[in-house]
């Protein structure tokens, strides 16, 4: 599924029109995004959490030369999945 199609889902089930769709689903892309870029975390009942992980710098290898390298460390975004969200996917 796209985004396309996700805004099509959202509006067909609330009843939205297609713009107003796009910008509700939009808003709320912004705001996980705003809020983990302030290093919250986003719990959304049922569904998940998001959230930033911290990985740790570490040593890696170069593929072409072999050559030992320091990666250095990073912040990722997370996504923990709910409990109902895994008994949906779950059969």
């Amino acid at each position: 599924m796209t985004k396309a199609d996700l805004v099509a889902q959202v509006a067909k089930k609330a009843n939205l029109t297609s713009k107003a769709s796009k910008d509700a689903v939009n808003g709320v892309f912004d705001t996980i995004a705003d809020a983990l870029r302030n290093r919250e975390k986003v719990v959304v009942t049922g569904f998940g959490t998001f959230l930033v992980r911290h990985r740790a710098s570490r040593k890696g290898r170069n593929p072409q030369t072999g050559a030992e390298i320091q990666i250095p460390a990073s912040d990722t975004p997370g996504f923990s999945a709910g409990k109902r969200l895994k008994k949906t996917v779950k059969r």
